[in-house]
């Protein structure tokens, strides 16, 4: 039979304080998606304790956030917790009713943030001079866009080009930020990828979820069209990237005439217009 010393024994303060916050925070009833929608609108208004009724009802998705980022150890996790909660405040105070998408989803990219921005900063045992600075925040940026430009992750040359300044700088610069060593490279100890190791405020995590569900949707709206016309569209629009192909192109790997292709793809467009109130319902209706 255990004892009352045996449990604080097996359990630190750490992890007592944890689970009792835990417990805490479960009590709060879940909202559901026109409950959100509702509070958004009147937390645009200016409505605080609608703010505040938000940020509780999603407190346990930030809890749940902060444990993928603990198994480091190196940093507390309610310390983890407590940045991830500024940043749900700061989503509850961006998140849009006119989005039409559930606050958890959008909200998850700017607990991710905080928590990232803490960790970075935590870490970092040097100082850099303040032109370092200035130049390390232009190599953030740069890795930024040309992830999204090139589809995968920069290395020192990429962003060496783009900023016009020698490798050498570069990766001087993020040998000297002690946990950003390397740009391609995966964060073995903490299972983390360096992108998610910087910080970019001027990223919009809506309009990337919105570009992604148009894409699916997109993409199921085209099994209403043949194996044809489907490839067609699929070649014209770079729906699963790649680079835009002519006409002519299109033709040639499908055996058949550059007119023909475009008659294709006239007939697979009338198709997708005449079911474009369907894949609207879809895209935009309060049914989740």
């Amino acid at each position: 039979m255990r004892t009352l010393r045996d449990e604080q024994k097996a359990a630190s303060p750490e992890e007592d304080g944890l689970q009792a916050y835990f417990k805490q925070v479960k009590r709060i009833p879940l909202l559901t998606f026109e409950e959100e929608l509702a509070l958004s609108k009147r937390i645009q208004q200016g409505d605080t304790q609608a703010r505040q009724t938000l940020v509780e009802a999603n407190l346990r998705l930030v809890v749940k956030i902060a444990q993928t980022y603990s198994p480091a150890g190196d940093v507390p996790i309610m310390d983890l917790i407590q940045e991830g909660n500024l940043g749900l405040i700061h989503a509850a105070e961006k998140y849009s009713y006119e989005k039409n998408f559930r606050f958890a989803t959008y909200a998850n990219w700017w607990i991710r943030q905080f928590i990232s921005r803490f960790l970075t900063n935590k870490r970092r045992v040097i100082r850099l001079p303040h032109r370092k600075e200035a130049t390390l925040r232009r190599i953030r940026k740069a890795y930024q866009i040309l992830s999204q430009t090139l589809m995968r992750q920069p290395k020192s040359e990429d962003i060496a080009a783009e900023l016009g300044i020698p490798v050498e700088d570069v990766e001087f610069i993020l040998q000297m930020t002690n946990r950003l060593v390397s740009l391609d490279t995966e964060e073995d100890d903490s299972a983390s990828l360096v992108l998610e190791m910087y910080v970019d405020y001027t990223y919009s995590p809506e309009r990337e979820f919105i570009k992604k569900s148009i894409l699916d949707d997109t993409l199921r709206m085209l099994n209403r069209l043949n194996d044809q016309e489907k490839q067609v569209l699929l070649y014209r629009y770079q729906l699963k990237g790649g680079k835009k192909y002519t006409l002519r192109t299109i033709g040639a790997k499908l055996g058949i005439a550059a007119e023909t292709v475009r008659q294709i793809e006239l007939r697979a467009l009338k198709t997708i217009r005449i079911h474009a109130k369907e894949f609207q319902d879809s895209l935009y209706g309060t049914a989740m």
